[in-house]
């Protein structure tokens, strides 16, 4: 990590860590992160559900909520970006204080609650961008609303004509009853989520994101619910309700948590979906990812692209480029042509575990 980013990391994590995450944003939005771009190479360059990235790595939704700092995300390095999650109808979110670090086992607990400036606020906001990196939305439901799963398609039909993707969110564990769409409403709600698609300027993919705290049998309920939709991925996975193992001053915080204690649980639901989708749709791997081998690992369970967030906030942007050079570097060394040539090679392994 250059020093300078080291200081900043230092300084940021001394701060309340929703106070930071404000600064981080507006530092980046001012131009102040790294500005290098994304880091390419014909081997790390990834078709995803028909979108062409610069490499497999990205940011996962929540941390640029509101679609306030995408240049300065693409800017440092990701191959691709998702903002939100975003609501119909802009939401405070639950009370603070709503995040708390783990720094002993690189973590973070959050109960945010979708806070967002809502969907006609966000829509102008990736309207005014300026072309270029691949950017997507990750599609919310207000807490209040008398129709959740219609919620999803509002948001696209606001905000879709300004997006890549979109990505329809049933998996946060900090709205209630949000994960209960994971079930037998999956399918209603998908069905009005692409027929909002359908009225579009042009088509985009749709992911959908899923919960870890799955068994078996719902991983393969949603694999069948997805391929029979169609969704054109899934995003695998979301924060834990989870807390194996876990000690520490904040350890029995409520809300989701994310960073390294997730990576096994997160890496053996993709793998899950792997095989029981038969390869048949693109995966995005999260969870725990901390370096090019936790990439890399993901991408052997199932994952074409991976998206990292947690760690960012214990080791800095300059992250983004080293996982990318890194997975650069092993694709090199085991003589393949591409990530698609390492896609679920392990997959069998991690699903077993």
């Amino acid at each position: 990590m250059p020093l300078l980013e080291t200081a900043a990391v230092r300084l940021l994590r001394r701060l309340d860590p929703e106070t930071a995450h404000g600064l981080a944003i507006a530092a980046l939005r001012a131009g102040l992160g790294p500005r290098g771009g994304p880091e390419t190479s014909s081997r790390l360059r990834t078709r995803l559900a028909g979108l062409d990235l610069p490499n497999p790595v990205g940011l996962a939704a929540g941390f640029d909520k509101n679609a306030e700092a995408l240049p300065g995300l693409l800017a440092a390095g990701f191959g691709f970006v998702e903002a939100g999650a975003v609501t119909p109808l802009p939401q405070p979110g639950n009370d603070r204080p709503r995040v708390f670090r783990l720094p002993e086992a690189e973590a973070v607990i959050n109960r945010f609650g979708f806070n967002n400036d809502g969907a006609t606020a966000v829509a102008s906001r990736l309207a005014a961008r300026r072309p270029g990196g691949i950017v997507g939305l990750n599609l919310g439901a207000n807490k209040h609303s008398a129709d959740r799963a219609a919620d999803f398609a509002r948001v696209l039909r606001v905000c879709g004509p300004h997006v890549d993707f979109a990505t329809v969110n049933v998996s946060s564990p900090n709205t209630a009853g949000l994960r209960d769409l994971q079930g037998q409403a999956m399918a209603p709600l998908l069905e009005g989520v692409l027929a909002a698609r359908e009225d579009l300027p042009r088509r985009i993919p749709v992911f959908l994101k899923i919960a870890p705290d799955l068994d078996d049998a719902q991983i393969a309920q949603i694999a069948a619910a997805a391929l029979a939709a169609p969704v054109d991925g899934i995003i695998a996975t979301n924060t834990t309700i989870a807390r194996d193992g876990l000690t520490g001053r904040h350890a029995a915080q409520a809300g989701g948590l994310s960073g390294r204690p997730l990576f096994a649980r997160s890496t053996r639901v993709l793998a899950r979906l792997f095989v029981e989708t038969g390869a048949a749709m693109p995966l995005i791997g999260v969870g725990g990812i901390g370096s090019a081998d936790d990439a890399w690992a993901k991408i052997e369970a199932g994952a074409t692209a991976v998206q990292l967030y947690t760690a960012l906030g214990f080791r800095g942007l300059s992250l983004v480029g080293q996982i990318a050079r890194g997975l650069d570097a092993r694709l090199s060394r085991e003589g393949l042509d591409g990530v698609a040539d390492a896609v679920g090679r392990a997959a069998q392994r991690w699903a077993a575990t």
